[in-house]
């Protein structure tokens, strides 16, 4: 059963930091290289770059919420909704 998972490439579990500008601040995020492949996918459906929706994202959150508490953190969660939401549309 676990051979699909066991046999995942060790670079898409790589983290890997990357420096995005945010709001006009450049910040690093560090998450998993399948997490950044599939933000990446988030973005280009929506007609954004990558550091376009990730402004958005965090301008979004911060509207709503106040702060965000962990961003790497919320952008994996995002990432679980997404294939989440293209499994039970």
């Amino acid at each position: 059963m676990c051979d699909i998972y066991a046999s995942t490439d060790p670079l898409l579990y790589q983290s890997v930091a990357r420096s995005v500008r945010i709001g006009g601040v450049v910040t690093s995020i560090k998450v998993e290289r399948r997490f950044w492949q599939i933000l990446e996918t988030i973005a280009a459906e929506g007609g954004l770059s990558l550091a376009q929706f990730l402004t958005q994202l965090h301008d979004e959150v911060i509207e709503r919420r106040g702060e965000i508490g962990n961003f790497a953190s919320l952008l994996r969660v995002v990432c679980v909704t997404h294939l989440g939401l293209r499994l039970n549309p």
